[in-house]
């Protein structure tokens, strides 16, 4: 089994499609299908089941197809940092959920640390992600959160990933709407009162989505809800449908939205835990610890490890 292998599995299950992922591959089509043959004679396994409209991956296939992505994700970040001629290049990263104020204490760490060569990444992604990149040791960091209703899950996880979880603080929930949103003027809402306009909330786009949700209130039945994956996207249907989005309020995330937002206490509670997670055991760069510093100014007093 080699890393080429690996690379075509993905690029095979990314496409469903052997022709598609070959063209992009710059491989024939046989040579593919040769070499995932192999593989799956290797493994005593088979990886794809294949059909009238393409292929797709038998049940081994998902569960190999993780650990492929994980060895590959590896490779890469061995290959970036030892094999390009790159050894003297600072390297750092981080994951996060949509918080704010870990880019700007991403920001200030940067400009920290301005080498005359660097490489430095922020990924502001999914919360299986931020778990994943920060188990793999593609970021060194992980910024993230959890509510009541699934606190239990995250702490298994962490617990399973091998993950230090350090909480910066606690938030109450709020709603985000638009200035001139028929509610605007409220002091308090209920989600019964909301219930006629549409709830814009993050795409978690995974399996998990209902267990590693960001937000407060993950196991509530909205009666409209959008998902979205983009800030100005999220940003645009609140203003033009009436929507609203359930948050965090007196924190530096409301950042991320433009002025004219107007955050309403909700009456209904489910409070956020925030915090940081890194790997067991892993000795953090010297621009690791400047970035937890960074984070540990946001901490709340009352909060201890």
């Amino acid at each position: 089994m080699t890393i080429l292998q690996l690379k075509y599995i993905i690029a095979i299950a990314g496409s469903g499609s052997f022709r598609e992922a070959a063209a992009k591959l710059f491989v024939s089509q046989p040579a593919l299908s040769s070499t995932v043959r192999e593989l799956e004679e290797e493994l005593n396994v088979r990886i794809f089941e294949r059909t009238n409209k393409g292929v797709r991956l038998t049940e081994h296939g998902n569960e190999f197809l993780i650990y492929a992505k994980e060895a590959v994700s590896q490779y890469e970040i061995i290959e970036d940092r030892y094999l390009n001629g790159a050894k003297e290049k600072k390297h750092f990263s981080v994951s996060m959920q949509h918080y704010v104020f870990a880019v700007h204490a991403f920001v200030n760490v940067v400009k920290e640390f301005n080498n005359s060569s660097y490489a430095y990444s922020v990924y502001e992604t999914r919360t299986d992600e931020v778990l994943n990149n920060v188990r793999n040791l593609k970021s060194e960091i992980g910024v993230i959160s959890y509510s009541s209703n699934n606190q239990k899950v995250m702490n298994k996880l962490f617990r399973e990933y091998h993950l230090k979880f350090v909480p910066l603080m606690i938030r109450d929930t709020y709603v985000y709407v638009w200035k001139d949103h028929p509610l605007a003027d409220k002091k308090e809402l209920s989600l019964e009162e909301l219930n006629e306009y549409p709830c814009v909330s993050f795409d978690q786009s995974s399996e998990n989505d209902f267990y590693l949700s960001e937000e407060a209130l993950g196991d509530y039945d909205f009666q409209k809800i959008i998902k979205s994956t983009d800030r100005a996207t999220s940003a645009e249907l609140m203003t033009t449908l009436n929507g609203y989005s359930i948050g965090t309020g007196n924190m530096v995330d409301s950042r991320g939205l433009k002025d004219g937002f107007v955050i309403i206490k909700l009456k209904e509670e489910d409070p956020l835990t925030i915090g940081y997670i890194t790997r067991d055991s892993h000795k953090l760069s010297d621009i690791g610890e400047r970035y937890i510093e960074e984070l540990l100014k946001y901490k709340d007093t009352s909060l201890t490890e």
